[in-house]
């Protein structure tokens, strides 16, 4: 299977008002009377998620951390007071404890999610809060439209096993997992409606997210090209335009904020 490439902090950031409601909305909810020190932001990509701490908690030394070498050194440039992290989650070994440990959008990338959570535990300070968003996209139109779609004969091979990147369980699995080691849970899930100008805006949002490991995959740029237009198609079916021209969509989040 052919190595996925850098994500594309550029692309990404297109979307940016969209993307970083939900790190809001979680930062929002965290319920803390004291003023943390240090706050981890696991998957931190190129730290527009991370500034929502920032602006929360300015007193505080945030550390970010991603596996992308471009998102990284995004982060870098733009918010040069935070310190920021190459490594992969499992990897990242810090020796000192976080009050908060945050993740928007990123766990979905990490497999095994218990060995995850036990790490993570380890690294918080004796009142410590894990603040967790999750994408349900497999559990979305949308994701079962690509999936459909690769796993037609002309794609089958390209993208096997792209569907295997993806690790989110339900509630009940991450409430029983954090439940033997913390007080309190708050869980909650969102339905966003985002307004797009159009279905095409639907699939250049994807390209660097949910839709990204499949393109990878798939090594002529040609055959990109149609793959993204066959997804097109498949969009148009089941997003009806409005009135005005735009189009809903709808984007199913999973929260959860775990108190030590």
């Amino acid at each position: 299977m052919t190595k996925s490439k850098d994500w594309d902090p550029e692309h990404y950031l297109k979307f940016k008002n969209e993307r970083t409601q939900p790190s809001i909305d979680l930062v929002s909810r965290i319920d803390i009377a004291y003023e943390p020190g240090h706050i981890a932001d696991i998957g931190c990509g190129p730290g527009n998620s991370s500034q929502v701490l920032s602006l929360r908690w300015p007193g505080a030394e945030l550390v970010g951390v991603d596996n992308s070498p471009a998102m990284i050194a995004k982060a870098k440039k733009e918010y040069p007071a935070n310190t920021w992290v190459l490594s992969e989650a499992m990897n990242f070994a810090p020796d000192i404890k976080f009050d908060i440990i945050f993740s928007n959008a990123t766990i979905q990338w990490i497999p095994r999610h218990k060995k995850l959570f036990a790490k993570l535990i380890t690294m918080l300070s004796e009142k410590g809060v894990i603040a967790i968003q999750i994408p349900k996209f497999q559990d979305m139109l949308l994701g079962r439209i690509i999936r459909q779609v690769s796993q037609k004969k002309e794609w089958k091979k390209e993208t096997a096993g792209c569907e295997d990147l993806f690790t989110c369980h339900d509630y009940h699995f991450y409430y029983n997992l954090l439940s033997a080691d913390m007080q309190r849970i708050d869980m909650w899930e969102t339905d966003y409606l985002h307004v797009m100008p159009g279905h095409s805006a639907i699939v250049d949002w994807i390209k660097s997210t949910g839709l990204k490991p499949y393109l990878d995959r798939i090594p002529d740029e040609k055959r990109k090209n149609i793959f993204e237009r066959e997804i097109l198609k498949e969009i148009k079916k089941y997003y009806p335009v409005q009135k005005d021209g735009r189009v809903l969509f709808p984007f199913k989040r999973l929260f959860f904020i775990a108190y030590k």
